[in-house]
């Protein structure tokens, strides 16, 4: 089963490249816009795909032959302004997601934002990037494809712990909730062909349940 991961290049992109890469059931290909970033994967026998987020759908679709699940884990990073933020985190997936469907790619799984969902939880520092992820979010279920949403909370580079806790009802975000980059990543490889994430999306934080049980309660 061919994985396109578009962010392949990111935190949680580079985590779940080599988990996939790890198993005998998925084969991993990086989406990225750099040609250096081609090489790095390339080097690593992995199999990686030029493209731009804001080139056209036309072009998107180039990148998708013969994939069969995409996992959208891309973003515009906290260094640029709201212009790249709508084009990157809204547009962007936007533009994946049309491609998707016109390629009869049916399987989609999107890293959203931590209470994305709830506005009157939005910093406001951080408003334009919660738009862009809320309305993305809002498209893709909207839309043809089979959907899971992961709404990650503050994401740390600490080892996985390997245990969360999922969310579909929280309305108040208080105390700052955490997660290990690589425990979405690994969360993202449980949840491919688990029918119990399809047309489904929550908050994940760390916690005390086991991935595995975790997914159990959806």
């Amino acid at each position: 089963m061919n994985i396109l991961v578009v962010g392949a290049n990111g935190q949680i992109g580079t985590h779940l490249v080599e988990k996939l890469k790890n198993t005998e059931t998925y084969k991993p290909v990086a989406f990225v816009r750099k040609e250096e970033q081609v090489t790095k994967f390339e080097d690593k026998g992995i199999e990686a795909r030029l493209g731009n987020l804001e080139n056209s759908v036309s072009d998107l679709k180039k990148s998708m032959k013969d994939i069969d699940a995409i996992v959208f884990t891309a973003g515009s990073g906290g260094s640029t302004g709201t212009d790249k933020t709508m084009l990157i985190d809204l547009d962007g997936a936007v533009k994946v997601m049309e491609a998707a469907e016109d390629m009869n790619i049916k399987r989609f799984i999107m890293v959203s934002a931590f209470q994305a969902d709830v506005r009157e939880n939005w910093s406001e520092e951080m408003k334009p990037y919660f738009a862009a992820k809320h309305y993305a979010d809002k498209f893709l279920m909207n839309s043809d494809l089979n959907y899971t949403i992961i709404r990650p909370g503050m994401l740390e580079n600490k080892p996985a712990i390997g245990k969360i806790e999922l969310t579909r009802a929280l309305t108040e975000a208080s105390d700052p909730m955490t997660i290990p980059r690589e425990d979405v990543a690994q969360l993202i490889l449980e949840a491919l062909e688990n029918d119990r994430t399809y047309l489904q999306s929550f908050d994940v934080t760390t916690a005390d349940q086991e991935i595995t049980e975790a997914l159990k309660g959806l």
